[in-house]
């Protein structure tokens, strides 16, 4: 058989696995289960709902837990204020011994991955370089570890960066440490940070209706929409967890035209005293408020699309980490439509 390609063998054996997965005797995971009969890796995602919207999911080895996250119509996720980007894919548990025994012995007899690479899969699994017999000797005492595709990251180029191949784990063991994606309290941390949700950003404006040129307009954010909200993720059959959590720290106002003064006058709203901005008060129209905008130019016939910014600081705790850990803040913002007018002169 001519040698294949790696991408070919990686199409050609899914294609194998996929058979023997889906064949009337049924799943390969389905008869030998994880934790002496507790729990099963899964490669599938589910979720739990508690009767008003889901707030847990599975997503292969991973659990997500939801119930303090942002909820609603009007939620979104944040976008890291750097380049960074949680993890794509990673590594966890997912095989048995005799799981992976049945994942990888239909693959070989298919000869479809060619010759060369399935002696080398029998080499490193079978033959004992490193593994004997797929680590049948170790079943329940360890799980074979491989990899995952993080929820909504499928097609995404950095969903193939988890080459590695499948790996034995000891149960209480570190999974080895160059391989980056491996989960560990700080990758479920990450991995949570992409499944956090926070409210659209619609500030309050005063005065209400249309503004008026050269009028500070008052702004600020509503205390009980803009609250920290948190995302735990764990490993229940490694005892593991993170929980990564948001709060509000400041608000950047963009005005929607050149021809305005915000204020203060970087834009930036911060919190202060638990809130950000103040709301406004009858009698208080010429005072400078601590959060807002003056525009100095009508709209005209049309608008001008305010767009609120709100930046959250992200933090998380897990399992043997001491104390908070920090994360790349998050930015997520809304538009809205603000008309100013001319104030109109009364001739007498």
């Amino acid at each position: 058989m001519p040698a294949l390609t790696s991408l070919t063998r990686v199409l050609a054996g899914t294609a194998v696995i996929a058979a023997v997965v889906t064949g009337t005797t049924g799943p390969a995971v389905a008869d030998n289960k994880i934790g002496g009969g507790a729990q099963s890796p899964s490669t599938e995602a589910h979720g739990e709902s508690d009767g008003s919207g889901t707030v847990s999911a599975t997503a292969g080895a991973v659990v997500f837990e939801r119930s303090k996250n942002g909820s609603g119509t009007s939620v979104g996720p944040v976008a890291a204020a750097t380049n960074w980007t949680p993890p794509a894919c990673y590594y966890a548990p997912k095989y048995t011994p005799e799981q992976l025994r049945k994942v990888k012995e239909p693959v070989w007899e298919a000869e479809s991955t060619g010759y060369q690479w399935d002696g080398e899969q029998r080499d490193t699994y079978v033959n004992g370089h490193p593994y004997k017999d797929f680590n049948k000797e170790k079943a329940g005492e360890g799980y074979w570890w491989d990899s995952y595709v993080t929820p909504g990251r499928k097609g995404d180029p950095g969903a193939l960066d988890c080459k590695e191949d499948t790996f034995w784990v000891d149960t209480g063991d570190d999974p080895p440490a160059d391989i980056p994606q491996a989960i560990t309290p700080e990758v479920l941390a990450q991995l949570a940070y992409a499944e956090i949700r926070v409210p659209t950003t619609e500030v309050e404006l005063r005065p209400e209706g249309a503004t008026k040129v050269n009028l500070p307009t008052w702004a600020w954010l509503d205390a009980t929409d803009f609250s920290p909200v948190s995302v735990t993720a764990s490993v229940p059959m490694l005892g593991v967890e993170a929980t990564t959590t948001a709060e509000p720290v400041s608000v950047r106002i963009d005005p929607g035209t050149e021809d305005a003064q915000p204020y203060p006058a970087s834009g930036v709203c911060e919190v202060v005293n638990g809130r950000i901005g103040e709301p406004y008060e009858q009698g208080r129209a010429d005072e400078t408020p601590p959060c807002g905008v003056k525009y100095l130019r009508s709209s005209g016939d049309g608008s001008y699309q305010l767009k609120a910014t709100v930046t959250w600081k992200i933090h998380w705790t897990g399992t043997g980490v001491a104390g908070e850990q920090r994360l790349p803040d998050g930015n997520f913002g809304g538009e809205q439509g603000v008309v100013v007018q001319e104030i109109q002169a009364v001739n007498r």
